[in-house]
């Protein structure tokens, strides 16, 4: 499995709250329609003014990627709505390969 590490910044909270809500509810359910798509995670924090978010999806290959970025999936793929919140973003991910995940016992 590779991870898709990319962060975005928004100016305000208010710009977070919008960014996090159109996250949640259009743009990581629609990613489940691409072939190879395993999940993913936000994360999200305040530095100064500003609100930092690091998104991490999960694919089963660079393949299943190259699907969702294109031939160069090291750009950023971000949603021409999500420019609208994000002040600044990466323009390049990191890719990793999961070598361990846990998760915590019941």
């Amino acid at each position: 499995m590779i991870t898709r590490m990319w962060r975005g910044w928004t100016a305000s909270t208010a710009a977070a709250d919008l960014y996090e809500e159109f996250l949640r509810s259009e743009f990581l359910p629609a990613a489940y329609s691409i072939p190879g798509f395993k999940g993913a995670t936000v994360l999200r924090r305040s530095v100064g003014s500003e609100v930092e978010f690091t998104t991490l999806t999960r694919f089963e290959s660079i393949e299943a990627i190259k699907q969702f970025a294109g031939e160069d999936y090291e750009a950023a793929h971000v949603a021409p709505r999500a420019r609208e919140w994000l002040s600044r973003f990466e323009p390049r991910c990191v890719h990793s390969e999961l070598v361990i995940e846990m998760t915590a016992r019941d």
